[in-house]
C-alpha cells in the first residue's frame, strides 16, 4: 500500500481518494517494483495475441444465500407455504414475474437474462464452489482473469481483479464487520495461482496491503529523486540514482500510475452529483434497521455506491469486479427476522442498485462492454420454516446477467411446480464460468497461448456456456 498523505487535515466520504489519504495499493508481486514486470509482461502478452477482450465483467454476490423465490422466480401458483413471501410484479417481459421487492429490475427485464434453471449445488456458507466452479487451481473467476490479462491494466495500472466491500465507500466501519468473515476469503482466493493474482481490497484489507506501505507527503510527489528514495527504502536497494537513470518505459509508466492514474477511479467525488444520488441506497433503510439480528448485522446500505464504484473501476481498465453485499442468511431464526422480513430492505436496495446500474451502464454505451452477474453461493428452501423463513439449499440458486453482448430480454430455463429443482436443463457454476469465459477471453486466442498454465486452457476448452445466452 502506498499512503500519500497531504498535508491539510480535512476529509469527506467520497471513498478512497479523499484529500487528506489517497490509498494507492498493492499493484502487484509487492507494489510498484512488480508493476514495470507485470506491464511489460501484458504488452508482450498483447503482441502474441488478443486473448482477452475489452470487456469487463461484475460479479455482485448476495452472501448468506439469496432465495431464488423471493428473487426472480415467485411461483404464485405454489402453496402458500411455498410460494414467494413477498408476492410478485409483473416484469416488462410477457408472462414472466419477478418477487415484490424487485419492481425496478423488472421494468428494465428487456435488459436482463435470468436463469431459473441454475443451482450452485452447495449447502453452506462457502463461496469456493461457486466462484471456483471446482477447478484444478482452486482459483477464483477473478484470479484466473488476472493471470490471463495481466495483473495490472497496462495503461492505467488499474488492478486487474478487485473486491468492493462497503469499507471501499465509506470511511468508519469496521473492516470484517459486513460479510461472513470466516467465507470471504473464498470469495476472490487465487488458489494455486498465487497472492499476485488475488483480488486487491482497497478497503485495505487482504495480504497485498503487507507488501508495500510508506507515507509520503504530496508536496513530496514532484521530486522523483525523492519520492524513489522512499522507496528505495523498503526496497533496500543500495542507489536510488541508478533505479532513476535505469528507469525504462514501463518504470515510468509505473510511476505515473502512482502519481496521476488509477487512483481517480476510485474517487466518487469525481461524479456528477445527480449520478450519486442515482445510486445512492443509503436512504432505502436505516443502518441500524438491521443491527438487531446477528445474521444482518453484516449488512450495509451502502450496494449503491459500491455499484457505482464498480462501473468506475470498469471504465479504469479492471476487467473483473466482485461486489460483496451480505446479510442474506434467511432462517428467521432470531438471528434474522421473522418471516424473512429482511428480504424487504435488502432486496429493494439490490433491485435500487442493480437498476440505476443498469441503465447507467447502457447511457453510457457500455451494456456491451460491461457484464453484471447477479448470484450468491446458494438459494432457500422452497418450503418456509416453521419460523417463516428459508433454509439452506443448493438445487436453485438466483442467477441474472445484464450486458456484456449476451442475449439478454428472456428467462432461460425452468423449476419445476414448486421450486425444487430445474424442471429443464440444469446449470450449475461450470457453466457459469464458462460464460464468462466466454464475454472475457478469445477462446481460440487462449488455447495458442503458450504462457498461459495448461490447466485453465483446458477448463475453457471443456466448459460450457449456458444455452441461449452466447
Amino acid at each position: 500500500m502506498i499512503n500519500l498523505r497531504a498535508a491539510r487535515a480535512d476529509s469527506n466520504c467520497q471513498g478512497i481518494a479523499r484529500r487528506d489519504l489517497l490509498k494507492i495499493g498493492a499493484l502487484g508481486f509487492g507494489g510498484l517494483f512488480g508493476l514495470p514486470q507485470l506491464l511489460a509482461a501484458r504488452a508482450a502478452a498483447a503482441t502474441a495475441g488478443k486473448v482477452v477482450r475489452d470487456r469487463s465483467v461484475v460479479l455482485l454476490f448476495l452472501q448468506g444465500g439469496p432465495s431464488h423465490i423471493e428473487l426472480f422466480d415467485p411461483k404464485l401458483t405454489a402453496p402458500a407455504e411455498i410460494r414467494s413471501v413477498t408476492g410478485e410484479v409483473v416484469t416488462k417481459l410477457p408472462g414472466i414475474t419477478f418477487g415484490g421487492t424487485f419492481a425496478k429490475m423488472a421494468a428494465i427485464a428487456d435488459k436482463l437474462a435470468v436463469v431459473r434453471s441454475y443451482g450452485s449445488l452447495n449447502t453452506g456458507h462457502t463461496y469456493e464452489p461457486v466462484t471456483t466452479a471446482g477447478n484444478p487451481l482452486k482459483a477464483s473467476m477473478g484470479s484466473i482473469y488476472a493471470r490471463v490479462a495481466g495483473a495490472n491494466h497496462p495503461r492505467t495500472g488499474m488492478p486487474a481483479n478487485i473486491l468492493v466491500l462497503p469499507e471501499a465507500v465509506q470511511d468508519g466501519l469496521k473492516l470484517g464487520s459486513n460479510f461472513e468473515t470466516g467465507a470471504l476469503p473464498t470469495l476472490t482466493q487465487p488458489g494455486d495461482l498465487g497472492p499476485p493474482f488475488a483480488a486487491f481490497n482497497p478497503a485495505g484489507g487482504g495480504q497485498l496491503k503487507a507488501d508495500l506501505e510508506l507515507t509520503i507527503g504530496t508536496d513530496r510527489l514532484s521530486d522523483r529523486r525523492r519520492l524513489l528514495a522512499g522507496l528505495d527504502k523498503i526496497k533496500r536497494a543500495a542507489d536510488r540514482t541508478a533505479l532513476l537513470e535505469g528507469a525504462d518505459r514501463f518504470q515510468q509508466q509505473a510511476f505515473d500510475v502512482i502519481t496521476r492514474g488509477a487512483a481517480e477511479a476510485f474517487d466518487l467525488s469525481r461524479e456528477d452529483p445527480r449520478t450519486i444520488a442515482r445510486y445512492d441506497t443509503s436512504q432505502l433503510f436505516p443502518a441500524e434497521e438491521t443491527q438487531r439480528w446477528y445474521d444482518m448485522k453484516r449488512s450495509s446500505n451502502l450496494l449503491g455506491r459500491q455499484m457505482l464504484l464498480a462501473r468506475r473501476l470498469c471504465e479504469a481498465g479492471c476487467g473483473f469486479v466482485t461486489v460483496s453485499d451480505c446479510g442474506w442468511d434467511m432462517h428467521a431464526n432470531e438471528n434474522s427476522p421473522k418471516f424473512m422480513q429482511g428480504i424487504y430492505p435488502l432486496g429493494r436496495q439490490v433491485d435500487h442498485a442493480v437498476s440505476a446500474f443498469v441503465e447507467d451502464v447502457h447511457a453510457r454505451g457500455l451494456a456491451d462492454k460491461i457484464l453484471l452477474v447477479v448470484t450468491g453461493e446458494m438459494g432457500r428452501t422452497p418450503r418456509l420454516n416453521k419460523n417463516g423463513g428459508r433454509d439452506h439449499y443448493g438445487e436453485l440458486t438466483p442467477l441474472v446477467f445484464a450486458g456484456g453482448g449476451l442475449a439478454m430480454g428472456q428467462v432461460i430455463g425452468q423449476s419445476d411446480a414448486h421450486v425444487t429443482r430445474p424442471a429443464t436443463t440444469p446449470y450449475d457454476p461450470s457453466h457459469l464460468l464458462a460464460t464468462i469465459f466466454h464475454v472475457l477471453f478469445d477462446l481460440g486466442q487462449l488455447r495458442l497461448e503458450s504462457s498461459i498454465p495448461r490447466d485453465i486452457v483446458r477448463l475453457a476448452e471443456n466448459a460450457k456456456p449456458i444455452d441461449g445466452l452466447v
